[in-house]
């Protein structure tokens, strides 16, 4: 696989990965309550993975897991803190998306799973580009 079929495969891979990860936050079935505030954030770190590897192809997916994992477990140490301008932003719907509103210590296994599976997606689409 050339570069532009690894950029095509890891576009693709976000444009699913978006519409999943918004259907598990807003999921109303059984099991609403976990899906909606711990499992669904096994996909919002597979998106910063893959949004990582789309603007850093070169980079190593372990950097790249690792890196996401650190920012996003640092943004929930963030929501311990509610400073005006932060509460402001998380007021508005992207920025409780992005941000969140509440620090839970249950979000931190599923940051691991979520860049875990990164980590392995992206290197199977680099081994991919390097076995052809």
């Amino acid at each position: 696989m050339n570069e532009l079929a690894q950029r095509k495969w890891t576009i693709l891979a976000i444009i699913a990965i978006v519409p999943i990860g918004f259907f598990a936050k807003f999921y109303t079935g059984p099991a609403w309550f976990w899906v909606n505030n711990s499992f669904s954030g096994v996909f919002y770190e597979l998106f910063w993975c893959f949004v990582g590897f789309l603007f850093f192809p070169k980079s190593r997916p372990f950097i790249i897991a690792l890196t996401v994992l650190i920012i996003t477990c640092l943004l929930e140490f963030m929501q311990l803190w509610h400073p005006p301008f932060l509460e402001i932003i998380r007021q508005t719907f992207l920025g409780r998306t992005l941000l969140g509103t509440s620090f839970t210590w249950s979000d931190f296994p599923y940051y691991f799973i979520g860049c875990g599976l990164g980590w392995f997606l992206i290197a199977w689409l680099k081994k991919l580009e390097n076995n052809h």
